[in-house]
């Protein structure tokens, strides 16, 4: 258990803050269109209008990953998650004073912008300051900040619902989040401290070493010495293969950014911000009445949250990420069949226990591939942190999560006409995509879990520094993995490399 590291821990729960915004933010806006105060003050927009709602928030969260591609590395971590803090904090109060459904458009597109980027950060930054044997329980919190946010957004909703008719009903759940914002801003202002990585990338060896050792305190002292050795020595070799371009990049890390793409791609393919999205026009197409939409809606998240810590706690670091990345595709893909099926037979029904079925495969989507926090969710955003080099790391990152939120955009901004005009059919859409994704997962992804940041390197055949004997900087090793191989140069020529 890694509760006996209370300082990492703290900074954890505090990083966590940012995905919760994530979470809270996406998840009242799934219940808020569903309340009649809402659609009578918003004077009832057009499924149009409501698809907009969630476009413009996944065009918002594609402008602030490329964000982070641009300036991320050059604030570091702490700087740039302050900058989101504040686009964030503007954003939920241009939601909560809105007057009419296009200024809530835009500020769903702004808070977009703010916490998109932070969804795409703190999973790096997180990555980057955990020990690698507690990396994926740590970074795990990814996940767990979004959960939380969505269930609580979702309990927020019902209470909400209770309330007197009026604007109120719907202004409240929005503002509850305003607070947490200077929450995080404070934390990352005060006790937070920047990545080691980074600093050690801007030649700041004096603070990166306080840094490390702050975050690695109760870990073995020599296995601590030999991994910031380890990181240290990885980077300065990286810094002399850096790429001049985009084109650059890709030739020489060729399968990393596919990768990190692929897995991108393999979270928006399972359906799952559709399905997270839309389940109260599910409930609705079923006949399930709006108080009981939305009860069902805060369970499924609580049944995510549940998920969520289950895997964090015993699989991330247990039983390996590709483990859990091929399973969660391949469950993934029976239950949206059994999804679609389930809506076919008892959509139009009278079958009240069918429909129960029907519900279940929902809730079942939940648990297994939620897009804000089921298997899937829980490991890919570790794992594209984990099998980029430093140098690449936030700019690959912001170009897949770009890919995500685009692509997101389309798949959404259709769901409303295409339930209504396909129905469950769509669902045969994410099943032939998560089959074709996990083919590519059993051939493409190799296991990270337990190896530091710059050992995994050696899973796709790079380099890696070794360090020989502690407290030894100039006798070091070169290990380059070939298909289970190590080839090893003498301290001559690695001396030369480093």
């Amino acid at each position: 258990m890694p509760f006996h590291i209370p300082y990492t821990f703290g900074v954890t729960l505090f990083a966590a803050i940012g995905t919760f915004l994530f979470g809270y933010d996406s998840g009242i806006a799934t219940t808020i269109i569903a309340f009649p105060s809402w659609n009578t003050y918003m004077s009832h927009p057009s499924p149009t209008l409501i698809g907009g709602i969630s476009s413009a928030y996944s065009a918002g969260e594609a402008l602030g990953v490329l964000l982070q591609t641009l300036i991320a590395d050059r604030l570091g971590r702490i700087r740039f998650l302050q900058l989101l803090c504040v686009i964030t904090l503007l954003g939920t109060c241009v939601q909560t004073a809105s007057t009419g459904i296009r200024m809530f458009i835009a500020g769903r597109a702004v808070t977009g912008f703010g916490v998109g980027g932070m969804v795409a950060t703190i999973p790096l930054y997180l990555s980057e300051i955990a020990p690698p044997r507690r990396r994926g329980f740590l970074a795990g919190f990814t996940g767990v900040g979004i959960a939380v946010g969505v269930m609580m957004s979702s309990w927020v909703a019902v209470a909400c619902f209770y309330a007197p008719q009026g604007d109120v009903q719907w202004r409240v759940p929005i503002a509850l989040q305003i607070p947490w914002t200077p929450v995080l801003f404070l934390g990352l202002a005060t006790f937070m401290p920047e990545s080691p990585r980074i600093l050690l990338r801007k030649g700041r060896l004096a603070e990166a070493e306080r840094a490390f050792e702050r975050v690695h305190r109760g870990e073995g002292e020599g296995e601590t010495r030999r991994e910031f050795a380890l990181m240290r020595a990885q980077i300065e070799y990286e810094k002399g293969r850096e790429f001049v371009g985009y084109l650059a990049l890709f030739r020489q890390y060729r399968q990393r950014v596919l990768v990190a793409i692929a897995i991108a791609l393999m979270a928006i393919l399972s359906g799952a911000p559709v399905v997270g999205f839309y389940q109260t026009i599910l409930y609705r197409a079923l006949g399930i009445q709006q108080k009981n939409i939305l009860i069902l809606a805060a369970a499924r998240g609580t049944l995510s949250l549940v998920a969520v810590l289950l895997i964090n706690r015993f699989l991330l670091d247990q039983w390996g990420r590709r483990q859990l990345l091929l399973w969660g595709m391949a469950i993934s893909t029976g239950i949206l069949i059994y999804c679609a099926a389930m809506q076919k037979i008892y959509q139009d029904s009278d079958n009240q226990v069918g429909k129960g079925f029907a519900v279940l495969g929902i809730f079942a989507h939940a648990f297994f591939n939620d897009h804000l926090c089921g298997t899937l969710e829980s490991v890919c955003p570790i794992y594209n942190a984990e099998i980029l080099p430093i140098a690449l790391r936030s700019k690959v990152i912001g170009i897949a999560a770009f890919i995500f939120f685009s692509v997101t955009v389309a798949f959404t901004e259709a769901a409303p006409s295409a339930f209504a005009n396909i129905k469950q059919n769509y669902y045969y859409v994410f099943v032939g995509c998560t089959a074709v994704m996990w083919v590519i997962g059993y051939y493409w992804f190799p296991e990270t879990t337990g190896r530091t940041l710059e050992e995994i390197a050696a899973a796709f055949g790079d380099r890696v520094v070794d360090v020989a004997r502690e407290n030894s900087e100039t006798n070091m090793v070169l290990v380059e993995e070939t298909k289970g191989a190590d080839v090893r140069v003498n301290d001559r020529e690695a001396g030369m490399a480093v």
